[in-house]
């Protein structure tokens, strides 16, 4: 299995994947308002791929990630986070850890690259293993109707989400740096970052 970087081949792969997975209504759910006319960010956007006996790509996962802002009356004001999702693993492999591994990978990215939250609407009882909980969306509103149960947040920094409230918009993938002016851009492997406890560390281990 070799996990990488999502690239343009793998496009009418990943749409199949996610037909089989979500079905056709998916377009209709509210986490794809926050997507529409904005483009994943390509760094975040990581593909599983197995090769068969003639050395043919088989994709078996994906994961995608969205530039999103949270509150603020003017463009560009908001709490900048990303969104999470769609993920999707082939029905051959589900329950082998595989998308445990897709989220791990993605989120030390993520903080390696600094950006500092994460939201998603999904299984809360899955999610928590990663940190993520309904407590820090508590202030925050999505564009359509939705399970708030399912609605929770991540902070990839402490304090990121502190006091971030008001409704949930999409964002431009090239919006200003997520990180604030003054604060240093948090180490390449966030397993190395000090502030946070050994329970909030995303290395891989099994789901």
């Amino acid at each position: 299995m070799i996990i990488s970087l999502e690239e343009p081949r793998h496009a009418a792969a990943i749409e199949a994947l996610l037909d089989r997975s979500f079905g056709p209504d998916r377009f209709k759910k509210t986490a794809y308002k926050l997507r529409d006319g904005v483009d994943p960010i390509p760094e975040l956007s990581l593909v599983a791929i197995e090769h068969d006996e003639f050395g043919n790509e088989i994709l078996e996962g994906t994961i995608r990630y969205w530039p999103v802002t949270i509150g603020g009356q003017v463009a560009g004001s908001g709490v900048p986070a990303l969104l999470l999702g769609p993920i999707a693993v082939s029905e051959r492999l589900q329950g082998g850890g595989l998308g445990s591994k897709l989220i791990r990978m993605s989120l030390n990215k993520a903080a390696a690259l600094g950006h500092r939250a994460v939201i998603l609407v999904g299984d809360a009882p899955y999610y928590a293993r990663f940190g993520f909980t309904r407590d820090l969306t508590l202030g925050m509103a999505l564009p359509g109707p939705v399970d708030l149960d399912r609605f929770l947040g991540l902070e990839l920094a402490p304090g990121a989400l502190a006091g971030a409230a008001g409704m949930v918009g999409s964002a431009e993938v090239g919006m200003p740096s997520v990180i604030p002016n003054g604060v240093a851009p948090l180490a390449m492997a966030f397993s190395a970052s000090r502030d946070i406890s050994e329970s909030r560390l995303w290395r891989a281990r099994t789901a």
